[in-house]
């Protein structure tokens, strides 16, 4: 497999590069409230945030701690940067002596009973919302909702597309080449992405409270009898302590086309599984404990290192969504929030991002097959528990590697695409991101996940005081540097008119729940 050359050439033409430019970005990023003791916040929601349910930029994920972070799609990194950094600062004015935990695997946790489920209002979108929410606690257990991410949206130009198109003489519409190209896109994603685990994970260790009575293979870290890690690890939440499920292991999704990918994930929606039968769709006072009992409720529900996305209308599902308009853009969801930037990504990752999926889209893509799909999955278990030992090996069709010479060659096979950024937005930022994250590939200790462990041992400290010690550094240059005029009032004002937004649609519902959710879930009979 190597890059598309002619393609290469066409993008770096002087009339041509400009498209590059058109790259529009948006981020979504999680993080918990907590008290000033570390201990998982019990209250709600705070009113002066707005309404989770309408609010545009600032919700909820699972819990009502769990704080989701919405910028507003956009062709300028900086803006997209900005955006999330107001947000954090506006945050940080609202919630009185509550912190934002600043690491994707979680603070200290009580009980599973005292994650508290977010909570949407009462009409049937905000119902929908809560009871599926009810759903997965029932399914994988509330502790592990309460794992946070950075989710990363990524789309290139209409005229980019219409470039490639004419480029490649396809005899295919431009929506339904665009689909394809972003599945080819996300195949090569899924062969590659255990080197962003490996360049971006920060998650090599937990606090014992996460693991409390279940089984699992993590070690005391010395002496620190409530901290547990892996001595390799790199991402702990991409592993089956975080977002991985066995029952999805059944579940083989097929990116080689959409058709397939729409016709896997409606077979999973509309599957009874036994051990979801046995918990029931309502209890015994009528209340919802799942929306269904299939092996997924929804398409959410499938825990994805990357999805095709189009932007659903109000009531339509998401794989509805991608059938009728195709794929808009690609969600990448196996980013850790960065516990050393404030708002949990920095402009150079980006940059190396942006990099790595033009390159993926770039470089030839071959279908997958089982035996590649299974070299994945399992290059992405070794990645997360030993990514930076230097004997551990990758698989590959030709035998194994190590993240060494195999990240180094990437690195150097992505060197054009950066060169072709840096040209069309007149910046060295691109290449300068390979050129550091080169040096990480070479050496271990420089990996986010190697700094918190080299803390920890250094100063003596749990991984649970290293990212308290952070979040306080973190909310103190917030409250340093409050929103103020006209940032300030944006901002007073969505949170006041995502509230009145909630009342109304609240006081203008006039269908049952049932009959809702009836009409939501015959949207899937066409893929089956």
């Amino acid at each position: 497999m190597s890059l598309d050359n002619t393609l290469l050439e066409a993008l770096n033409d002087k009339a041509n590069r400009p498209l590059i430019t058109g790259i529009l970005r948006g981020i979504e990023k999680e993080s918990l409230r907590i008290g000033q003791d570390g201990q998982l916040s019990q209250k709600p929601h705070p009113e002066s945030l707005g309404s989770a349910l309408t609010h545009p930029q600032i919700t909820t994920d699972f819990s009502e701690a769990l704080l989701e972070f919405i910028t507003a799609p956009s062709h300028r990194l900086d803006e997209v940067l900005k955006q999330l950094e107001q947000q954090h600062r506006f945050t940080a004015q609202q919630i009185d002596d509550e912190l934002l935990w600043v690491t994707s695997m979680p603070c200290m946790l009580g009980s599973n009973d005292e994650v508290p489920v977010a909570r949407y209002g009462n009409s049937n979108v905000g119902r929908m919302k809560t009871y599926y929410r009810y759903g997965l606690g029932h399914r994988y257990g509330r502790k592990m909702q309460t794992i946070a991410g950075i989710h990363y949206n990524f789309s290139l130009p209409s005229a980019f597309w219409a470039m490639l198109h004419n480029q490649e003489n396809s005899s295919m519409d431009l929506q339904q080449y665009k689909t394809e190209r972003y599945f080819d896109l996300i195949r090569n994603f899924r062969r590659y992405f255990w080197v962003l685990l490996y360049l971006f994970g920060a998650s090599p260790a937990v606090c014992r409270s996460f693991v409390k009575d279940q089984p699992h293979s993590l070690e005391p870290f010395g002496k620190d009898e409530h901290s547990l890690h892996a001595p390799f690890a790199t991402s702990l939440r991409m592993g089956d302590l975080g977002y991985q499920s066995n029952a999805q292991k059944s579940l083989t999704v097929c990116y080689n086309q959409l058709d397939n990918y729409l016709h896997t994930l409606t077979e999973a929606i509309n599957t009874p599984y036994e051990p979801y039968d046995e918990i029931g769709t309502v209890d015994s006072n009528g209340d919802y404990q799942q929306l269904n009992s299939s092996l997924l409720q929804i398409e959410n529900e499938f825990y994805s290192t990357i999805r095709p996305k189009r932007t659903a209308r109000s009531g339509e599902t998401a794989l509805s969504a991608l059938d009728q308009r195709g794929v808009e853009y690609i969600e990448v969801r196996c980013l850790d929030v960065n516990p050393y930037s404030p708002i949990g990504i920095t402009k150079e990752q980006i940059h190396f991002i942006d990099t790595f999926l033009l390159f993926c889209l770039l470089k030839d893509s071959p279908k997958t097959d089982c035996a590649e799909y299974q070299r994945m999955q399992e290059n992405q278990k070794l990645t997360v528990y030993r990514g930076r030992d230097p004997e551990m090996k990758l698989q590959t069709a030709e035998g194994e590697r190590s993240i060494r010479d195999w990240g180094s060659e990437l690195i150097a096979e992505m060197q054009p695409i950066a060169e072709l950024l840096d040209s069309a937005y007149k910046i060295e930022g691109h290449s300068q991101a390979l050129r550091d994250q080169l040096e990480v590939i070479k050496d271990p200790s420089l990996t986010p996940s190697g700094k918190i462990l080299q803390t920890m041992e250094a100063e003596g400290k749990s991984f649970f005081k290293v990212a308290m010690d952070l979040a306080k550094d973190h909310q103190q240059s917030f409250i340093n540097n409050p929103l103020s005029g006209n940032d300030l009032d944006r901002y007073e004002t969505l949170a006041v008119s995502s509230l009145a937004e909630q009342k109304k649609i609240e006081a203008e519902e006039e269908l049952d729940f049932e009959s809702y959710l009836a009409n939501f879930y015959a949207q899937y009979k066409p893929f089956q």
